[in-house]
């Protein structure tokens, strides 16, 4: 996967990756409100990419989503690659389905959006400097790209799930309907863990800070950047008087609508349940002088056949239906089945002309662009009293705040919006004024870089030379060695190997592979001096780390879990004599270790056929003539370390590794290049006269720095 490349020489600066994984996101003609996934988000992320890049502090902008092949979507949806501006791109890769599918059945599939993003960064030989994630599940993603990388991430909700949890519970929904709909158990989660990672959290007001984030038990407040959303302040302004509303989407509102000349009330949403429409409609319709005074234009997002769409824009488009036939609303309700994003401004200039509003009911609402834009445009609002509307109207004086739940007092908010002229002349200057002055996207990109630069140099002042975020992406070549009478026994040796490969530079991996588990392996290179390496095999290949955070590769765990039976395993060893069970320390969920009587333990081979023949399957691993370890079929050292290399891309010809013992021999073996220092176990001697294996005339790291040599790895 390429990149476009640009004419444009390039900046200096920070890369900046952005993170949207669901939705249907392109550069142009955004597809808003075409149902549940395909809202003010995907807005956002677009204009965002294309304001940070303006800033002379950003060299280059990626924004990272779902590559969908569907012939149900445009085309461009499986284009990997789309330019927004020079040095920005859309950048798509696949997970899960190639089909469109709702965000809530793409949970399964996060892992596989890592690892194809993290082989899109290898592509392009670059790492980010931030990575941030939008909405729950890129949170997530985001979280687990900068524990690989050694990255400050950031982190942005949009909508949380525990407030939108519980505004479905006070509408009646019963807990498992919005389970089974939404997963939201899974979702929270992967918000929790989203706020533990993130170096700083950006929300769009106090309110949505210290209401809504603070329902979360990994809420931290100094991590908080209140930042509100910028608005295009060009493409969104009030009509002028040589502007004429004669657009092919005023021609078809007017369709709907005895008299077309009256007060519009404007509503602008996909058809989603947390969008509260159906209030609305029970507003207008049980309000007379409402009626009598104004229209109701609902722009619901754009549909060809309500019965085949996703099931909660369905319920949600049918009940509107239904309350307009009930209120028998017909000649003073416009509901167009279509619309195109370049509409929107002219709706919003209509709604101005007509001395109309601009509603907003939301159950809950971050910040709501569409408020800005429609104050942009001249027209004042109506919004609940909940999240950005607060603040809007706080800095603009441009409107009404009311209870999304109070149908009473909506309806009058909205009679006097229309009615009150002296009113809604002032509301309408507030708004073109305030939001000129307070929600530009220069002021918030300004801001944003801000958070950015100090997030990123926190991390430098802690980051080591071996956790380097450009090693794992840049890396061509990796030395990977044991530990325990390998790396560690002469202090002198090991220092000036770990000189060596600091002078190498980042383009040399380090790792070890130990039969200790990650606890263990902390311990040691604590008590060694010995820097987080970039990667960590422990418990003889069961577990695979990386880097600083210590960020488990999952997809390593998924692998290896094939077949694994460890109770019945532990249950069919016990009667065998000379094997003690070591004490839990010495455990891991993928491992089984024992000490061993070699005077009274049956043989390797004995063993393996005693667990055939109990129909049990276990790679059995004995080593330094004292240790026995179970493992997954799948799982050893050498295993382990092929699939980091296929995972990042690393030859295993330029994979330098080094051992002592018979469980680093799988390692030893095949393309790898190989040193066995000189203080390794008889079992090694086998290997004496295999090629590509030097068997060193040193100990220890002197060893390996003679093996180093030989092969002339650094050069």
């Amino acid at each position: 996967m390429k990149a476009s490349t640009s004419t444009t020489a390039q900046k200096d600066g920070c890369y900046i990756m952005l993170l949207s994984v669901h939705g249907l996101i392109r550069g142009s003609n955004l597809e808003l409100g075409r149902d549940a996934d395909t809202g003010g988000q995907v807005k956002y992320v677009v204009e965002l990419a294309r304001a940070l890049i303006k800033s002379p502090a950003v060299r280059k902008v990626d924004l990272v989503t779902r590559l969908i092949d569907d012939p149900r979507v445009d085309d461009i949806y499986a284009q990997e690659i789309e330019n927004l501006a020079p040095n920005a791109n859309i950048v798509r890769v696949r997970c899960g389905p190639d089909r469109y599918v709702p965000k809530e059945a793409l949970w399964p599939y996060m892992d596989s959006f890592i690892d194809n993003t993290l082989q899109y960064m290898k592509s392009q030989g670059w790492a980010p400097d931030l990575v941030h994630g939008h909405y729950a599940d890129a949170g997530y993603v985001a979280s687990r790209l900068a524990a690989l990388l050694d990255v400050p991430m950031a982190f942005t909700g949009h909508s949380l799930g525990r407030v939108k949890r519980q505004r479905l519970l006070d509408q009646g929904m019963n807990i498992e309907k919005v389970e089974r709909r939404y997963r939201m158990t899974r979702r929270i989660e992967a918000e929790e863990t989203a706020l533990e990672h993130a170096s700083f959290v950006v929300t769009s007001t106090n309110q949505e800070m210290e209401e809504q984030y603070a329902l979360y038990d990994r809420y931290q407040p100094e991590r908080m950047a209140v930042i509100a959303p910028g608005v295009d302040l060009e493409r969104f302004l009030p009509p002028s008087r040589s502007w004429h509303k004669a657009s092919s989407i005023a021609q078809e509102v007017a369709r709907f609508l005895k008299n077309p000349a009256k007060p519009m009330i404007l509503a602008l949403s996909r058809p989603d349940l947390r969008k509260n429409i159906q209030t609305l409609l029970h507003a207008y319709g049980q309000n007379k002088h409402l009626r009598e005074a104004a229209n109701l234009v609902l722009i619901v997002g754009t549909r060809n056949d309500i019965r085949i769409m996703e099931k909660g824009s369905r319920e949600v488009l049918s009940e509107i239906l239904y309350l307009i036939d009930y209120y028998d609303l017909y000649g003073n309700v416009a509901y167009p089945k279509y619309h195109e994003p370049e509409d929107v401004p002219d709706l919003y200039r209509i709604a101005a002309s007509s001395r109309g509003v601009f509603v907003n009911p939301a159950l809950t609402e971050p910040f709501g662009l569409t408020l800005l834009e429609s104050a942009a445009s001249g027209l004042p609002i109506v919004a609940t009293q909940d999240g950005g509307p607060r603040d809007i109207i706080d800095y603009c004086l441009n409107g009404q705040l009311v209870d999304p739940l109070d149908v009473d007092a909506m309806g009058e908010a909205l009679l006097k919006a229309v009615t009150d002229r002296s009113q809604w002349k002032k509301w309408s200057a507030n708004g073109i004024r305030g939001v000129n002055r307070h929600f530009s996207w220069n002021a918030h990109v300004n801001k944003y870089v801000r958070f950015t630069k100090m997030a990123i140099s926190q991390l430098l002042k802690r980051r080591r030379f071996y956790s380097q975020k450009r090693r794992l992406i840049v890396g061509d070549r990796a030395i990977v060695t044991d530990i325990d009478n390998t790396l560690i026994g002469d202090k002198e040796a090991l220092r000036q190997l770990l000189g060596m490969i600091k002078s190498a530079g980042d383009k040399v991996i380090f790792g070890v592979a130990t039969g200790r588990s990650i606890e263990l392996t902390m311990s040691v290179l604590q008590k060694w001096n010995i820097p987080i390496p970039q990667l960590l095999i422990t418990s003889v290949g069961s577990a695979i780390h990386y880097g600083p955070h210590l960020a488990e590769d999952k997809g390593w765990q998924t692998h290896i879990s094939n077949r694994w039976r460890p109770d019945a395993l532990r249950q069919a060893m016990a009667g065998l004599p000379g094997l003690n069970l070591q004490p839990p320390q010495g455990q891991s969920p993928f491992k089984i270790s024992y000490d061993v009587d070699p005077a009274k333990a049956p043989s390797t081979e004995e063993i393996v056929r005693y667990l055939r023949r109990a129909r049990l399957q276990a790679n059995v691993i004995y080593s330094h003539q004292a240790y026995l370890d179970l493992l997954p079929i799948r799982a050893s050292k050498g295993m382990a370390l092929r699939h980091f290399a296929m995972r990042w891309g690393i030859p295993l010809e330029r994979c330098l590794v080094a051992g002592d013992s018979g469980n680093d021999e799988e390692m030893l073996t095949g393309n790898t290049i190989a040193v066995v220092v000189s203080n390794h176990d008889p079992e090694l001697e086998k290997l004496r006269d295999v090629p590509d294996i030097y068997f060193a005339e040193a100990p220890f790291s002197w060893g390996i720095i003679e093996g180093i040599k030989h092969y002339g790895f650094l050069e």
